[in-house]
């Protein structure tokens, strides 16, 4: 089982860096006190539903209970329970400013009497210790968002390409348009089964059908540019930072073209490694 340990100084990305990490496959848990760590950590080894990437955050929002930090470590060490420590970072002035443009308490406000430097100071401290032995340290001072989940990305995957979810659609244009797509292709423009009369009541995944889709030689250029679009386009919302992306393919019903060339695109996704699956939305209508 993989365990992150997520902390830092408030302020630092914590909450986009569980985002981030809840993007790329880890089941996370906020705001979780450090003696339940190992309650915690028991609970998912000894869970058979539950997947085996598992992050939790901690910090001071804890108050005194965060004083156990060490004390849950040192039960881990004991059990030998492997984990890792990721800690967010960022230079004192740099938080400041985050807290003051978004107005949010700090955690430790009140022990400095409003002194939002004070507590930040304090909080650093505070964590110094923590920092000192963490695996990974990220400082987040001028990382944008795309940035940071890239960082991320880059530490706790071994293929980039498990940052990004796709997910294929076919639909028939008669019945709208998927409204979560991004991007829409419309393949109407290619032979079409339906004026086939033995095809007409088989759908895109009877291989007659996709036999007779697939060989057009309008579909193979269509296909060749298709596929050499969505391989040039996928790293590039991977950099930006995009989590998942929706690719629909519309024929006149949804039957026939549309799922044969969005089934097809699902096997060329999935035969590179990408995390993908595939909806054939009015196949059956």
């Amino acid at each position: 089982m993989e365990f992150v340990i997520l902390t830092g100084l408030s302020g630092a990305g914590k909450t986009r860096a569980m985002h981030a990490m809840e993007d790329i496959g880890f089941y996370c848990v906020d705001n979780l006190p450090p003696a339940l760590i190992p309650v915690f950590y028991d609970l998912c080894e000894k869970s058979e539903g539950l997947q085996k990437r598992i992050a939790v955050v901690t910090d001071t929002r804890g108050g005194e209970l965060f004083k156990s930090f060490f004390s849950a470590l040192e039960t881990l060490k004991a059990q030998n329970k492997t984990y890792k420590i990721l800690f967010m970072d960022a230079r004192d002035q740099v938080l400041v400013n985050r807290f003051q443009e978004t107005r949010r308490k700090h955690p430790l406000g009140e022990a400095m009497q409003g002194s939002l430097e004070q507590a930040v100071r304090l909080e650093r401290e505070m964590l110094r210790p923590v920092k000192e032995i963490s695996d990974y340290v990220i400082d987040t001072s001028s990382v944008p968002v795309a940035q940071l989940k890239s960082h991320i990305s880059d530490i706790f995957l071994q293929n980039n390409n498990d940052s990004i979810a796709v997910h294929c659609i076919s639909f028939g244009f008669k019945n709208g348009l998927p409204l979560a797509a991004d991007l829409v292709f419309d393949v109407r423009c290619l032979p079409n089964p339906f004026y086939v009369p033995e095809l007409r009541p088989l759908t895109g995944l009877d291989a007659p059908v996709r036999d007779y889709v697939m060989r057009c030689p309008e579909t193979e250029g269509f296909k060749q540019r298709f596929t050499d679009m969505i391989d040039f386009m996928l790293p590039l919302y991977v950099k930006e930072g995009k989590s998942q992306l929706v690719i629909a393919v519309g024929c006149t019903g949804g039957h026939h073209r549309s799922v044969a060339l969005a089934q097809y695109m699902h096997d060329h996704l999935a035969e590179k490694g990408v995390r993908v699956g595939v909806t054939h939305r009015d196949m059956l209508k």
